[in-house]
């Protein structure tokens, strides 16, 4: 029979691998923004945000903060690493106006996570008090994270209800948000956490909301693009026989 460790470790692994592809999720966007020289109008909000939510789990997954959470640690502090990737790359290829508030939200965080770490590793001397204080954060941090999408399409929202398109946003990072809230529930229960099953419950129902989303509005984005593709095949098609009328008419002048 399976001992209650082995099936957390098992489930704690699985977490990683899931939240590992979670983080690596929005990787084609950035291949987009890498090709076109541009961020355009992707968001830098929600890496800001996933990157926050990483610190202070980080900082939860301490020995000194909460034993026996080797797990939560390794994970989160590979978020880190790959989101502030994420967010050098929005610094490159975004406008002045964008790259100035990248930088300062990114001090913000810095000072912030800073700061925390700081207070609650001398002022609180026992691992309840860090937990109970460091995972409350955590929980709201990482409601955050999994809310930020949604939060960004409230900001657009006559954009998107207008246009039914959803071509930027991100259907990867989104249902990799809701396998990972899965596979953190199942975590989180065979030990109890209430700190990490919290977060990863409400990221089950904002993922599934965001999908749900997607999938209204995914048809007509499609379409949206074929036809915009379509008319620029015209165009350049218009090009080319006006171009060639043009040289016609050149070569037999005298």
């Amino acid at each position: 029979m399976v001992s209650t460790e082995a099936a957390r470790m098992t489930a704690g692994v699985i977490g990683n691998i899931v939240s590992f592809f979670l983080l690596l999720s929005p990787l084609p966007t950035f291949v987009q923004i890498w090709k076109k020289g541009s961020a355009e109008h992707y968001s830098p909000a929600p890496y800001l945000a996933t990157l926050l939510k990483c610190m202070v789990w980080t900082l939860y997954g301490l020995p000194m903060v909460h034993p026996n959470s080797t797990l939560v640690l390794t994970i989160n502090g590979s978020g880190t690493a790959i989101e502030l990737t994420y967010i050098v790359l929005f610094f490159i290829f975004s406008n002045r106006k964008m790259r100035l508030g990248v930088f300062l939200s990114l001090l913000v965080e810095l000072i912030f996570i800073s700061v925390l770490t700081t207070l609650v590793l001398t002022l609180t001397h026992s691992h309840k008090e860090r937990s109970l204080i460091v995972g409350i954060i955590s929980i709201l941090f990482s409601a955050m994270v999994y809310a930020s999408p949604l939060m960004l399409l409230c900001v657009v929202q006559k954009m998107v209800l207008t246009t039914r398109s959803v071509e930027y946003m991100p259907f990867f990072l989104s249902f990799a948000c809701f396998l990972s809230g899965l596979t953190w529930s199942t975590y989180s229960l065979i030990q109890f956490d209430l700190f990490i099953l919290v977060p990863s419950v409400v990221g089950v129902v904002f993922s599934m909301a965001q999908l749900i989303l997607y999938a209204a509005f995914y048809k007509s984005t499609k379409r949206q693009i074929a036809e915009r593709e379509g008319k620029a095949g015209q165009v350049n098609l218009l090009e080319l026989v006006e171009n060639g009328a043009e040289s016609k008419k050149v070569g037999g002048a005298p």
